[in-house]
Parts: C-alpha cells; structure tokens; sequence
C-alpha cells in the first residue's frame, strides 16, 4: 500500500520593496540646464531692490536705536538707553491708549461697513460695476487731499458743511476736532471713508467664489436673504475676514497721516498716535531731533504687532480651514 505525503501549500514569497532610487545630485551644469539661472536673472531686479530699500533701512534702523544721534553731529553707543527713555516718557502710554482707542472705534465702525456693503452689492442684480466703483472712488483720491476736503467738513464753524447739515436740525454747531471727546471718532470716520473701498472690492472678489448653487439650494428650503448671508455666505467668507481683520489691526496700529493733518495730535495730545510720537522724536526738533529714540519706538512698534500676528495666526489656523 503506497502512501503519498499531504499537500503543503507554500505561501509565496513576499514582495520585496523595490530599493529607493538614488537621488541625483545637482551639479551647477544641471541647475542651469533645468532654469536656475534664468530664474535668478528675474528675480535679481526683485532681490536688489528689496534689500536696498527694505532690509538695509531695517538693518540701519537696529544700529541707530542703540545710538545718540540726530545725523549731524557724530554718532555715539548708548546701548539699550534709548529704549529705558521711550518706556519712561509718559507721552508713550497716552499715544499707546489713543492708538488702542483708534483701533477699537475702526473696528467698531470700519470693520463691519466695507462687509455690509459688499454683500449688499451682491445681492442687487443690476448696476453692480456701478456701485463698485463708486465704493472704489475714495481710495483713488490722494490721501492728503482727502484729508484737507474732510478738514472743510469739520470745521466747527456754522458754515462748515456738517454744522451746516445738523443746523437744519436745530444741533449744533459742534466743535469736531477741537474738542479732545469728538476729535477722534472724527478721525476714525474719515479713516473708514477713505479705506473701506478697498476692502469692498476685497470681499466682492472673494464673493464671486461661493458657488450659486449654495444659494439656490437656499432658496429651495425657503432661507430668506439674512439666512442666506448668515448661513452661506459668511462661512465661505471666514478666511478673506480672518485676513482683513489683522490687517485691519495693523493698518489701525501704524496711524499717522489723519493725526497729522487733522489735529497734529491734538487737542491736549488726544489724538496723538505711537507713529505720531515717532515723528515727533525724529522732527520736532528743527536742528536735530532724536532719531535714536525714534527708531528704538519704532522697533518696539514692530515687534509688538509682529508677535500679536504670530499669536493670532496661530490661533485662527484652524478657523480659516474648517
């Protein structure tokens, strides 16, 4: 009687991973052959005037705010003695509080305005350019002009355009710039006026991305407008308003040309800003004014919003995605 041995079945083999290619190193002959050096000629012009105009004045602005000079007499090294004297002058605490007080009632009032109106003129069907472009208008307007045309507005006379509009009223007249409670809220209305175009045109092209559909199917489970922003076109918009919001801040943050021209950061210093004061270190002085200090606030200037950014990007990474 023969016997058979049972059947084994072998498993196969596994499959070995094929071995990582070796990667090829590029040799300058390769890195001109693939476009390198044309795409160092093109961005040579770039780099150049970057540096020149951005980092050599950012590098020339650390050496100075270490320094006692007025760019007449020779320079000398004070170390951080600069930045003991910024943080002692008690104008730097009321330019800090007129500064915070400036970019709360923009945001207040400049920041919801150019939204509002951008999602109005998305929801009319006809004379869209129209509208957009009369939004625009202020910002084509030279700022200075724009300022010395609100200047005639303000002024507190019975003549002034807006006395002339709240003397019909029975109000007025109301003395805008020159009382320290009006001043400011004066300034943040023609800062909006001026700005908000910009803005508008932001959020209109950032409304062309959200799919009619959304809309449509909106209207088919009976959403009315209001539900309709609230609900389709306010989330599509979260991650163009995380970005206009910080640069709204920082815009806010670097105020100086309505202080300047409006009020010269007056009435008893109300409307003087953090830049304003780093105008006045530098120029208030004719024969030389102390541009140490003035570059040491402007550092300190820079590194608060630099590090308010990081924090708050940090903290929205995830609300602009989800």
């Amino acid at each position: 009687m023969t016997t058979h041995a049972p059947d084994i079945e072998v498993p196969p083999a596994q499959a070995r991973p094929a071995p990582r290619a070796a990667r090829r190193r590029r040799s300058p002959v390769t890195w001109v052959r693939g476009g390198g050096l044309s795409t160092l000629v093109f961005l040579l012009p770039m780099l150049v005037v970057f540096t020149v105009f951005s980092w050599v004045p950012i590098g020339r602005a650390v050496v100075m705010s270490v320094q006692e000079t007025n760019l007449v007499t020779a320079a000398e090294f004070v170390g951080l003695r600069n930045f003991r004297d910024v943080l002692a002058d008690p104008l730097l605490w009321t330019a800090v509080r007129n500064t915070l007080y400036f970019a709360f009632l923009a945001l207040v009032f400049g920041y919801p305005i150019p939204l509002v109106a951008a999602v109005l003129m998305g929801e009319v069907r006809r004379l869209k350019g129209l509208y957009s472009a009369l939004a625009y208008l202020p910002v084509v307007v030279p700022p200075v002009v724009a300022v010395l045309l609100w200047k005639f507005f303000y002024d507190a006379g019975h003549t002034g355009v807006f006395n002339s509009i709240l003397g019909f009223a029975g109000i007025g007249p109301l003395p805008w710039l020159q009382d320290a409670a009006t001043a400011m809220p004066s300034l943040v209305i023609e800062a909006t006026w001026a700005a908000a175009g910009g803005t508008v045109i932001i959020y209109l092209a950032a409304l062309t991305g959200v799919a009619p559909e959304l809309y449509e199917a909106a209207e088919i489970d009976g959403a009315g407008v209001w539900r309709k922003i609230w609900h389709v076109t306010l989330p599509r918009l979260r991650g163009v308003l995380l970005i206009t919001f910080i640069l709204q801040i920082i815009g806010t943050a670097q105020v100086f040309l309505e202080p300047f021209l409006f009020t010269g950061g007056g009435p008893a210093n109300s409307t003087l800003t953090v830049l304003l004061l780093v105008y006045d270190y530098a120029f208030a002085n004719s024969l030389g004014g102390d541009y140490g200090a003035a570059t040491a606030l402007s550092l300190m200037l820079a590194a608060v919003l630099a590090v308010f950014s990081a924090i708050y990007f940090r903290v929205t990474r995830s609300w602009s995605t989800s």
